[in-house]
């Protein structure tokens, strides 16, 4: 899924390109995927975009007079940016959304799962942005990481869209790697000094993918993100803090990759969806 880093980085290569093109066509490919009804699509032709920017994964274009479009990609979404735009429905295709500078932007998605979506907001309404926590940035995030007595598991504290925007499993795999941290700790068993590691791994893992991040061009197209990772998805390799292998808590929809000697003291939890999480 495109995180916080991949989507940052897009939206400012949408805003050099998109800021002062008009709307001229909204092709509802996938019927299902505008998850808004008022405004109506059509009251955006002719507008011209103002900004492009994002909000945790959400891609927001936002037009003269404030109303906004915001994209979200789920888990295999993907963004074209088409020169010239074309007229053909590619498999899994969601929207194209045509501008008066001769590009458009399709929103299509990989496999058989239709979760990637459109809102269609006006200038006062939140949407699903509403519900977002801070962003990592946010110092909100760093006091709460500071001072909050949770019981839940850090992994799963992280990549809860209510607590901190924009980080899914892959960079939350990353960023617990690099704090040292098991991914089944309670924030609240963490003394000063690892919840410190822990919000400079934060920064450390999102700031490095965003450089990464912004040497890509176009849209955000490829079919597979997953090589971006330094941990996640990579059980079984060596671990980039010790070299020691890494390993894997698999689930009925994803799985969790650490590093026994740097994460969780040396303890191996067995590779089924049943396993006892460690602490």
């Amino acid at each position: 899924m495109p995180e916080l880093p991949e989507m940052q980085a897009l939206s400012e290569r949408l805003d050099a390109e998109f800021v002062g093109a008009a709307l001229v066509r909204a092709d509802q490919l996938g019927f299902t995927a505008l998850k808004t009804f008022d405004p109506d699509p059509d009251s955006l032709l002719g507008v011209a975009v103002t900004g492009v920017g994002r909000r945790g994964k959400y891609l927001v274009l936002t037009f003269d007079g404030g109303r906004r479009i915001l994209i979200h990609l789920s888990q295999a979404g993907r963004l074209d940016v088409e020169s010239p735009p074309k007229t053909t429905k590619p498999r899994g295709a969601v929207v194209r959304l045509v501008f008066d500078n001769g590009r458009a932007l399709l929103v299509r998605e990989y496999g058989t799962q239709r979760k990637a979506g459109w809102w269609i907001l006006a200038p006062e309404d939140p949407g699903p942005l509403a519900t977002l926590g801070p962003e990592a940035t946010d110092p909100a995030f760093a006091e709460l990481v500071l001072t909050d007595d949770s019981t839940r598991q850090l992994h799963t504290l992280l990549r809860d869209q209510r607590v901190v925007a924009g980080i899914g499993r892959g960079y939350a795999d990353d960023i617990l790697n690099r704090a040292g941290l098991s991914p089944f700790a309670a924030l609240r068993s963490l003394d000063q000094s690892a919840r410190r590691r822990l919000l400079d791994a934060v920064d450390q893992v999102l700031d490095q993918a965003l450089v990464t991040e912004r040497q890509r061009t176009g849209g955000l197209s490829d079919a597979k993100l997953g090589d971006r990772f330094a941990v996640h998805n990579r059980a079984g390799q060596p671990c980039p803090q010790c070299g020691q292998t890494l390993h894997r808590v698999s689930f009925d929809s994803h799985e969790i990759a650490y590093c026994p000697h740097c994460q969780t003291h040396g303890r191996v939890l067995a590779d089924r969806r049943l396993s006892r999480l460690l602490r």
